[in-house]
């Protein structure tokens, strides 16, 4: 199956999710929405729990990709984070999937794959690593903290002191973003919050 028509199955069934409970959501309905036979579906899923985990996998390698882009977008390290932390709780904000598998909670209109690795006998690449291990919220912040280190540290600088020091601030950083998911900021909002505490922190 080309990557097109897995993609369009995983669209049709994003949308499905904006309108109904997953419970209500059919297998049948989603291969029509993308127009393909639920045969097709099935061989490229394996069943409705593998069709959620593929939605699952594929939102969380959004908001990741997301995430590289916001570090990349600037040159001052402060902004770069502060990006970063802006991209978190706005994807988390819009986007339920990403909202959930950030904070850990998983509420009845959503599937709630298991999170650890599930016996995958598919031939689809895509859908094996799907059937891997999904990341937890510890996981997320451990990701993006290391990848936000690693995006403002100096090429071929040494690890030290200094390299711990940023990768602290970095996880500051994502977890001040996470709490603002849970209650959202006041006036100035996450970038006047950032702004009191990264002077201090980033060097």
């Amino acid at each position: 199956m080309m990557p097109a028509a897995r993609e369009s199955l995983l669209d049709a069934a994003h949308t499905a999710l904006a309108r109904r409970p997953w419970s209500a959501v059919r297998m049948v309905d989603v291969a029509a929405t993308a127009g393909v036979s639920r045969q097709t579906l099935y061989n490229e899923f394996g069943s409705k729990e593998g069709l959620a985990r593929a939605l699952v996998r594929r939102e969380a390698d959004g908001y990741l990709a997301g995430v590289e882009r916001a570090l990349g977008a600037h040159t001052d390290p402060r902004e770069r984070l502060t990006a970063a932390a802006e991209w978190t709780a706005s994807a988390a904000r819009e986007n339920a999937l990403v909202r959930a598998m950030l904070t850990g909670c998983w509420n009845e209109r959503l599937p709630s794959p298991t999170l650890s690795a599930v016996p995958s006998s598919s031939a689809v690449p895509a859908q094996r690593r799907a059937d891997g291990p999904l990341p937890s919220p510890g996981d997320f912040v451990a990701i993006v903290r290391d990848r936000a280190a690693a995006a403002l540290s100096p090429p071929g600088a040494p690890s030290g002191p200094d390299t711990a020091e940023l990768a602290h601030t970095c996880e500051l950083v994502v977890r001040l973003a996470l709490s603002c998911v849970a209650a959202p900021p006041g006036e100035g909002g996450l970038a006047e919050l950032l702004r009191g505490v990264l002077p201090r922190q980033l060097v």
